[in-house]
């Protein structure tokens, strides 16, 4: 009778766990927070530079879905964390990364958002960190650097455009868009 015990002790204990995934040798949880909203990893993939792994990326939303375009349409609570596996990544980098991958939307009417976003970048993306871009509808689209707030963009059109970074059907980035999909 304790060995059964004990074993539904431990099945329940299992069960309660959050599970992770491991890409590129860094741990994803498989689940984070949107302001009340639960997400859930829907894929997850290496963003590389030649040969060179930069960061293991994962996508989180509320349920799973492999639909690019309704990812970068749908205003719901969602998140993009990059988890840097390459020793360094200097600012001026991930800003022409971003501007590039932004030159692929219509931004037009979105230049000082962009210029707001690219700001929040004044330090090296360093091995080992953590930067977590989380949108919740009226909001906006935040960033975090190893779980430190660094700022808030506002709009559902910057949402767009900055998730089409990774989504859109001009993305750079079509492996790990995939992997993101959960494809």
């Amino acid at each position: 009778m304790k060995r059964i015990t004990l074993f539904l002790l431990v099945v329940l204990f299992l069960t309660g766990i959050a599970w992770a995934l491991e890409i590129g040798g860094k741990i994803l949880p498989d689940k984070m927070k949107a302001g009340d909203t639960e997400l859930m990893i829907n894929g997850a993939g290496l963003r590389k530079k030649l040969i060179i792994k930069v960061y293991a990326g994962a996508l989180y939303l509320p349920e799973k879905c492999s639909d690019a375009a309704k990812i970068v349409a749908d205003d719901v609570p969602m998140a993009v964390k990059m988890h840097f596996i390459y020793r360094k990544v200097e600012p001026e980098k991930l800003i022409e990364a971003w501007n590039a991958g932004f030159a692929k939307s219509d931004i037009s009417n979105l230049s000082q958002e962009i210029a707001t976003f690219n700001s929040f970048f004044k330090e090296d993306a360093k091995k080992d960190d953590v930067y977590d871009i989380i949108y919740i509808p009226e909001e906006g689209t935040s960033f975090y650097i190893n779980g430190n707030l660094i700022g808030t963009v506002a709009g559902y059109e910057f949402k767009k455009a900055l998730f089409g970074i990774w989504f859109s059907d001009a993305t750079e980035l079509p492996g790990l868009r995939d992997a993101m999909l959960g494809k």
